[in-house]
């Protein structure tokens, strides 16, 4: 990967505090269920029960991430996250849930792919309302890049499936316009997917909607 893209950040720590339930949840569970970031390729066969697994890249607070889980059982979930907070949630609604098939990473998305996960470990990728860097001067800072794609995809199995979601009108064509350009990606749709029923609807979601944002989603398969 270019060595721009590593210096250059798509997020900005925010501070903010866990609940009480979210600071317990994660000193409990987040030894169990985390997985530590390491500079080396991990085999995360050893970690999953599961076939299937598939990586969520900036969660949020999880609300995607667990029902998803809870209603694929069979696939393996793993979360990648830098705030603290989501965290936290994700772990408290996995405990409120009873569910063992998420893993989560506290650490920055792209070294995770540039170091960690092996060649065509993962069966799918889900990036939902990633930050937008609305202003122009910013827009080097989005995370959906060329360079960042293709190293997403080192890690994707054939026939697998990355999938992008934002409420960012012009995000969402530069996301499209991304996609289209990689060889190895074939859209099934003509354009933007429709709506995935199985993705739920989260709070930012609804938030943007009061706001009259249109819903994109973008949904490619790498190639066999």
């Amino acid at each position: 990967m270019d060595s721009k893209m590593k210096q250059i950040k798509s997020y900005v720590l925010r501070a903010g505090r866990m609940s009480p339930a979210q600071k317990k949840s994660y000193d409990e569970f987040f030894p169990k269920y985390s997985i530590e970031y390491k500079d080396h390729k991990i085999d995360l066969n050893n970690i999953f029960e599961q076939k299937k697994i598939v990586v969520e890249i900036g969660f949020g607070m999880g609300d995607a991430t667990w029902q998803i889980a809870k209603e694929n059982p069979d696939v393996g979930y793993i979360g990648i996250e830098v705030h603290t907070p989501g965290v936290g949630k994700l772990l408290h609604q996995m405990k409120s849930h009873n569910l063992s098939n998420i893993r989560v990473i506290e650490h920055d998305a792209v070294e995770v792919f540039n170091n960690m996960l092996e060649s065509e470990s993962l069966d799918g990728v889900h990036i939902f309302f990633p930050d937008p860097w609305p202003k122009k001067k910013h827009h080097k800072r989005r995370l959906i890049q060329v360079d960042f794609i293709n190293n997403i995809l080192k890690a994707v199995k054939p026939g697998g499936y990355i999938y992008a979601v934002t409420d960012w009108e012009e995000y969402a064509e530069h996301i499209l316009d991304v996609f289209e350009s990689i060889d190895s990606l074939e859209n099934p749709y003509n354009g933007f997917a429709t709506a995935q029923d199985w993705r739920p609807r989260t709070k930012f979601e609804n938030k943007g909607l009061d706001k009259n944002h249109k819903i994109n989603e973008v949904l490619f398969r790498k190639n066999s």
